[in-house]
């Protein structure tokens, strides 16, 4: 399976992005991470493979809404009030079967290419 992440760009702080990550199969439980420079990658956001459980980083709570559709094999992250803590790529990544719920990159198998994400303050 390959996945294939879009919507990134640059934005005033405030502002809004809607990321989307295309898989090329079916997937499980889907994430969204991202990475600034000199940093570690972190996770934003995850999605179980139903929908129906979501998972948001204390940093992106109330500003950020993860979602997927199934019949279309692409996950979605909706990114409002974006601030210049946000500017950073953005990863999108797949569990190839079912698993616990998991914030930690090791675990998931496939990965989007990235797409970069700059907020201006």
């Amino acid at each position: 399976v390959q996945l294939q992440a879009s919507g990134g760009g640059l934005v005033q702080a405030g502002g809004s992005l809607r990321l989307s990550c295309a898989a090329s199969g079916r997937t499980y439980d889907m994430a969204w991470f991202r990475q600034a420079p000199g940093r570690e990658r972190e996770s934003v956001a995850v999605i179980s493979w139903s929908g129906g459980s979501t998972y948001y980083a204390d940093s992106v709570k109330g500003r950020f809404t993860i979602s997927r559709d199934n019949a279309k094999n692409t996950m979605y992250l909706q990114m409002n009030s974006l601030k210049a803590e946000d500017t950073a790529v953005y990863y999108c990544a797949a569990h190839n079967q079912r698993r616990p719920v998991s914030t930690m990159p090791a675990t998931y198998e496939y990965w989007g290419q990235g797409t970069q994400v700059t907020v201006s303050s």
